[in-house]
C-alpha cells in the first residue's frame, strides 16, 4: 500500500536510521502525523541544531558546541594522563565511573581492515601531536576488547614506543567481544583501575 508522497517520503527517510524498519518507520510517521505541531516543530529544530551547532573539539575530538570543549577547559582535570577512547558515547561512560579526573582523545573509530578503515582515517596523527606538545606522562588505551579495539591499541603502544610516556590499556573487565558503552560504570571503574602496561 502506498501513503500519499509526503507520508512515503518520511517512511524513507525514517528506515535510514539505525534500527528502523519499514513498520516502525510507518508508525513513527502516523505518530509524527498526529502529533501537536509545536512538537514536530521543535524536533525538527533539534535536528537542525545538531547539524548546525555541533562540531568537534579542536583538541580532543569530543562533540561540542564550544570549541575548545568543557572537558578540555576543565582545570579540575589532571594535565599527564589522556584515556584514548574510540567514540564519544565511550567517553561519556568513562566520565561517569571518574569524573573530572583524565583527559580524552577520542579517535572516531578504530583500525578494521576489512572496512577499508586504516590508521589515517582515524585521529591518530592528532594523538601524536598532542603527546608531543602537551605534558603527557600516560596514556590509557580504552578501546573496545575485540580484534579492531585490540589492532588499535597494539598499533598506538607500537607508533608512541620510545616516546617517555607510559603506555597502558584498560583491564578485561569489560568482556572480550563486548561494548563499552553497554558496560556498567562499576565494571569501567574496575578495568580502569586494573590497567596493564602494553
Amino acid at each position: 500500500m502506498h501513503y500519499p508522497e509526503a507520508i512515503e517520503h518520511l517512511i524513507t527517510n525514517l528506515t535510514r536510521l539505525p534500527g528502523i524498519g519499514r513498520k516502525t518507520a510507518t508508525r513513527l510517521a502516523f505518530f509524527l502525523l498526529n502529533a501537536n505541531r509545536d512538537y514536530v516543530f521543535e524536533l525538527s529544530k533539534s535536528l537542525m541544531d545538531i547539524k548546525d551547532k555541533i562540531r568537534l573539539c579542536s583538541t580532543c575530538f569530543n562533540i561540542t558546541e564550544k570549541d575548545p570543549c568543557v572537558i578540555c577547559t576543565d582545570e579540575r582535570r589532571g594535565k599527564e594522563i589522556l584515556c584514548v577512547v574510540e567514540e564519544p558515547s565511550h567517553m561519556m561512560v568513562i566520565e561517569s565511573s571518574y569524573p573530572n579526573r583524565y583527559k580524552f582523545h577520542i579517535l572516531h573509530g578504530v583500525i578494521n581492515p576489512l572496512e577499508g578503515i586504516g590508521p589515517d582515517e582515524i585521529r591518530i596523527a592528532e594523538l601524536k601531536e598532542r603527546i608531543e606538545r602537551e605534558p603527557i606522562k600516560e596514556v590509557i588505551i580504552a578501546t573496545n576488547p575485540n580484534i579492531e579495539g585490540n589492532t588499535t591499541a597494539h598499533y598506538i603502544s607500537e607508533i608512541l614506543k620510545g616516546r617517555n610516556v607510559r603506555i597502558t590499556r584498560i583491564a578485561f573487565g569489560i568482556p572480550v567481544g563486548g561494548d563499552i558503552i553497554y558496560t556498567d560504570p562499576q565494571t569501567i571503574k574496575s578495568s580502569l583501575e586494573n590497567r596493564k602496561e602494553l
